[in-house]
C-alpha cells in the first residue's frame, strides 16, 4: 500500500496558483470507463480544495455530475503527484465569463507521489498557446477571475 497524504502540500497549492498543465481523469458517464484529459483551468483554493472549470461544450461536465470521483495528475519539480477527491458543482454557468462553463470544487481526499521508486521526471509537460494568444490570455484572465468570485 503506497502512503498518501490527505490533503496538498504547501508546494503544491503553490504551483496550483497560477495556470498550471495537468491532466484530469474522470469516469466516463456513457462507458463507466475511465478518461483523462488536459486542462489548466485548475486552481488551489486552499489545502484540501481544487477549483476546476469546464466548458459545458465538454463531456466532462456530465462525467462529474454523474460521477464525482476525480484524479488530477500533477508534475512538479521532479515528481508527479495524483490528487484524487470528489468533485460538486461550485457554479452552473460560472458568471462573468463569454459562454457556458461549470464551475466545480475538488474535495482533496488523497495525494500520492505516482512515479515508481528510483526515478523523478527530468522536465515538466510544457505547453504553448498556438492560436490567436491575445484571445486565448484574455479569455484565460477572464475564467480565472471569475474563478475565484465563484
Amino acid at each position: 500500500m503506497s502512503r498518501f497524504a490527505a490533503e496538498l502540500s504547501e508546494k503544491l497549492v503553490k504551483k496550483l496558483q497560477p495556470e498550471t498543465f495537468v491532466l484530469l481523469n474522470t469516469v466516463d458517464a456513457e462507458t463507466g470507463g475511465p478518461t483523462s484529459s488536459v486542462t489548466s483551468w485548475i486552481y488551489a483554493v486552499d489545502p484540501s480544495t481544487l477549483r476546476l472549470t469546464i466548458d459545458h461544450r465538454s463531456r466532462l461536465v456530465n462525467n462529474l455530475k454523474v460521477n464525482p470521483l476525480v484524479t488530477v495528475t500533477v508534475f512538479e519539480d521532479g515528481q508527479v503527484f495524483a490528487i484524487g477527491g470528489r468533485a460538486k458543482v461550485r457554479q452552473d454557468p460560472l458568471n462573468e465569463v463569454p459562454f457556458d462553463m461549470c464551475c466545480f470544487d475538488i474535495h482533496v481526499e488523497a495525494v500520492r507521489n505516482a512515479l515508481f521508486h528510483g526515478i523523478e521526471l527530468a522536465a515538466p509537460p510544457q505547453y504553448v498557446k498556438t492560436d490567436n494568444v491575445c484571445a486565448a490570455e484574455k479569455l484565460d484572465g477572464q475564467v480565472f477571475a471569475a474563478m475565484r468570485k465563484a
